[in-house]
């Protein structure tokens, strides 16, 4: 049975995955707060990497720690670069010394937003953000550590956790009206799939750079009208540019404002295909429904 190092075990992505090898994989679970059951791991502290890490002897560790608070990475760079990018340098580190193979869970915040094509695993990165800055500092320092590595590039994730299709459903409770920004454009991504494609691939030695999005895409408030529809609400969904988001809201960081992913390098290399939004929206609707 393999041995998974999982970092950020309590996220969606980690969540997911757990649900999706079941009983086949042989979990070490981490976070970086207290948890029974769970090591308690910061991966911003390379001692503590490298004693774990060395201890355990991982087949696979696989990435989903991080600092994904946009505005909050803003307002605290020390923080977002510890997370972000020497925790990934760290365990890169520790891969190349145990042999282990690396997945690393990355953004379309790499990119600046400007684009007016689905950009591919080729395409230059510029990111915008203190997030964005920091998740691409975390890819290189994978690249120049590690030799047996996975970088995935996904965007607009939600699952089991804190996430914009949960917000929407729960102002939807209080509010008759929401304004949400029209003119930002992605795909929106159920961790269900990305942890489906993470178990597809860790078997194989098909390493490198991999955008893993949900095919098609849309922008935050037709999604946002997608949500409601699928869940019987009537709340109005007001859309606005993100230039008036900004005035409402002016502590927010600036988001890139066409960040829609080119799997390009999975049609390539694989046959795997990921999900239309669509269809996973739907299905994620309809579970959430059948748990209340």
């Amino acid at each position: 049975m393999k041995k998974i190092l999982l970092t950020g075990c309590n996220g969606q992505l980690g969540r997911a995955i757990q649900k999706e090898y079941g009983d086949s994989a042989d979990f070490i679970l981490t976070d970086v707060i207290d948890i029974p059951g769970i090591v308690r791991l910061d991966i911003s502290k390379i001692d503590e990497v490298m004693g774990l890490i060395k201890e355990a002897a991982p087949d696979t560790i696989i990435n989903c720690a991080a600092a994904t608070n946009v505005d909050g990475c803003e307002k605290d760079w020390d923080m977002a670069y510890k997370a972000n990018a020497i925790g990934p340098r760290n365990l890169a580190i520790a891969a190349r010394e145990t042999h282990s193979k690396l997945f690393h869970i990355s953004t379309d915040y790499v990119f600046p937003g400007t684009s007016p094509k689905p950009l591919n695993e080729f395409d230059e990165p510029g990111p915008i953000s203190a997030y964005g800055k920091t998740k691409y500092e975390g890819e290189n320092f994978v690249r120049s550590f590690a030799d047996r590595w996975f970088i995935l590039r996904t965007a607009w994730l939600y699952g089991d956790g804190k996430n914009f299709v949960k917000t929407m459903l729960s102002l939807s409770e209080t509010h008759d009206e929401l304004s949400v920004v029209s003119d930002q454009f992605g795909s929106p991504t159920c961790a269900d799939e990305l942890a489906r494609l993470i178990h597809y691939l860790e078997p194989t030695d098909n390493y490198g750079l991999f955008h893993a999005t949900s095919e098609g895409s849309t922008n935050w408030a037709d999604f946002a009208e997608e949500i409601f529809s699928l869940a019987g609400k009537s709340t109005h969904v007001r859309h606005v540019t993100s230039k008036e988001y900004k005035e409402m809201n002016p502590a927010s960081a600036d988001r890139p404002a066409y960040s829609i992913l080119d799997n390009y390098m999975l049609r390539l290399t694989t046959d795997f295909l990921m999900e239309d939004w669509k269809t996973s929206i739907k299905k994620y609707i309809k579970k959430a429904q059948e748990l209340q």
